[in-house]
């Protein structure tokens, strides 16, 4: 059993991380390293979204915060994947808490590198709910809707794993 789990984490490390190194818009691990999860998010460029919605929800100087904090970063895209009018309505002032709900959502506490994450079945979020994680072929998913599509971007006070489409939390 070890030796499958080593076997499935070596590929997706193989798989994920070159990716990350050759597509992301970060410059450099070392240069990410020194910023903060939000200054790097906003320094790649496809993160404006998310950017704009953490600034809604107030959440900027927690996410700059000491940390350490795992963020599942949905992208640019992935926002726009959202049906229509959904992000406008979760950015208007009414709907603060649950704006917050969905990003702590993407937030789990602590550094969870993509070694140790493909041997989770769940992580819990910042909001107290959990987010279901599987591996499915070479990657990981949550969900079971959301790809990891770039892994282990290292910040100051964390990690940012880049997804493919926003996640939602269970309904209360």
């Amino acid at each position: 059993m070890k030796t499958i789990i080593t076997s499935i984490v070596f590929a997706f490390s193989a798989l994920v991380i070159p990716a990350m190194a050759d597509d992301c818009d970060v410059k450099s691990k070392t240069v990410s390293a020194q910023k903060d999860i939000v200054d790097t998010a906003v320094s790649a460029g496809s993160f404006n979204t998310l950017a704009a919605a953490l600034k809604a929800a107030g959440l900027i100087e927690v996410m700059k915060g000491d940390g350490p904090f795992t963020v599942f970063a949905p992208t640019d895209e992935a926002f726009a994947q959202l049906p229509e009018g959904t992000l406008e309505m979760l950015l208007k002032p009414e709907n603060k808490s649950k704006l917050v709900d969905i990003l702590t959502y993407h937030v789990v506490s602590g550094n969870v590198m993509a070694k140790q994450a493909v041997t989770l079945d769940k992580a819990t979020a910042l909001n107290k709910q959990n987010i279901a994680l599987a591996l499915k072929g070479e990657a990981l998913t949550l969900n079971g809707n959301a790809k990891v599509v770039k892994a282990d971007i290292k910040c100051s006070n964390g990690v940012i794993h880049v997804i493919d489409n926003v996640i939602l939390p269970p309904a209360q």
